[in-house]
């Protein structure tokens, strides 16, 4: 058991609190998860893609955004692990990413706008 030298003590069980602390690699992760809402059109992308598994032209078209610009930001997402790819012969059709995080940022996007998703 590791013992922090805090320089106060406020009988706040801060000790059993620390020793839970997650490593720090997984605060990094996490704020590269939550960075991922901190972009507009990105948020955007992410709400079509909880709840519809979409082509980068429908994307786009719904966005209001360029094909290119619309696949930078799959490509971001992508890479975060939120969102996932298949080719359907010459598209390739995006959708949430079956993962907790994914799951966690679909109730989390729901919430935000006050909205019970669609497909429930």
């Amino acid at each position: 058991m590791t013992h922090y030298a805090l320089p106060h003590d406020h009988d706040q069980n801060i000790q059993i609190v620390l020793e839970r602390m997650p490593a720090p690699g997984k605060f990094t992760e996490a704020a590269d998860f939550f960075q991922q809402l901190g972009d507009g059109t990105r948020l955007k992308i992410l709400w079509l893609l909880c709840h519809s598994r979409e082509c980068v032209s429908n994307i786009a078209a719904a966005v209001g955004m360029s094909k290119a610009a619309v696949s930078h930001h799959l490509q971001l997402l992508r890479r975060s692990g939120l969102v996932t790819g298949e080719r359907v012969g010459q598209e390739i059709h995006y959708a949430l990413a079956e993962t907790r995080e994914a799951a966690l940022l679909h109730r989390t996007i729901d919430a935000l706008f006050e909205l019970t998703c669609p497909l429930e």
